[in-house]
This record gives structure tokens, C-alpha cells and sequence, in this order.
């Protein structure tokens, strides 16, 4: 089975939990709770009926809009300079936009986020989004490279 959809807007990433003390109680509260369930609500037409099961491949694609200083000015007003790059190579960084698609999603579109063994992510500009493809993966027979010292596993595409 395949999932795959696109969430229009900023990608978002995952804020570090936070720790209050009052009095003798120590607590804790995630930051984010609001802004992953905002994002779920907005993936929710997508849901699987039942969580999917088994190994999972996630493919996400975070696009951030480009900022000013990439135009032009003048007559190249609105022209895209030669030197603007084509990935966002500034932050958030990409391993708290993963965590975060995956903490949204976790229960709803899948039982549990270790259920995701391959991950290919992307952070480049464009039309501010998030494009997410999860694929249930089939069980692997091991390549018939079989050596007893180490099990190879091929690579996914």
C-alpha cells in the first residue's frame, strides 16, 4: 500500500521538550502538541481506515519559499538570481522536520514510528509544503550474497 499526499504551508519542525518545576513536582510539555495536531488535521483525509503495519518506507519532500534576497532588483525585479541556491541549506535542520512529520503522524497513519526502516528527505525552495509518500514495505528474503558473517541487505530505490 501507498500513501501520498502534499500539506500546503511551511514545513514545520519539532521543538524540544520543554521542563517546569512547581514546588517539589517536576513536569514536562511538548511545544510542538499544537502545531503536529494542526498538521495531522490537515493530513486526516489521507489516513489509512486501519494504521498500517509492518516495515514502512517515508519519503518527504519539505519546500520552503525563497526569500527576498534570491530576486532581483530593478529591471530583474522577480528573476530569480544565478547564484540563489536551489536547496535550503539554512535551518530548521532536517532531522527535527522528519521527527516531526513522524510524531504527527505516528498512531494514525502508522502504530508506531519505529515501524520506518528507510527514510529519503529533501529540503529545497519552491511552493511552501510538505510532500509525504509512505510505502508498506514487503518482508525481504535476504540476497543470495548470504555471507555468515554479515547479512546484506539490497538497497531500496
Amino acid at each position: 500500500m501507498t500513501i501520498e499526499f502534499t500539506v500546503p504551508g511551511n514545513p514545520q519542525a519539532l521543538k524540544r521538550h520543554k521542563h517546569f518545576k512547581r514546588g517539589d513536582f517536576v513536569g514536562t510539555y511538548d511545544p510542538s502538541k499544537n502545531d503536529k495536531a494542526d498538521f495531522l488535521a490537515k493530513c486526516m483525509e489521507f489516513r489509512p481506515e486501519q494504521p498500517l503495519l509492518g516495515a514502512l518506507s517515508i519519503r518527504l519532500l519539505f519546500t520552503f519559499s525563497r526569500p527576498s534576497m534570491h530576486y532581483g532588483t530593478g529591471r530583474n525585479e522577480g528573476r530569480l538570481k544565478d547564484s540563489a541556491p536551489g536547496y535550503h541549506i539554512k535551518r530548521p535542520d532536517l532531522d527535527n522536520l522528519i521527527k516531526f512529520v513522524k510524531d504527527a503522524l505516528n498512531g494514525v497513519f502508522y502504530r508506531d514510528d519505529s515501524q520506518i526502516v528507510f527514510i529519503k528527505a529533501i529540503k529545497k525552495y519552491g511552493h511552501p509544503s510538505v510532500k509525504i509518500k509512505i510505502d508498506q514495505l514487503e518482508e525481504m528474503p535476504w540476497t543470495t550474497t548470504y555471507n555468515h558473517q554479515q547479512k546484506e541487505i539490497p538497497y531500496v530505490t
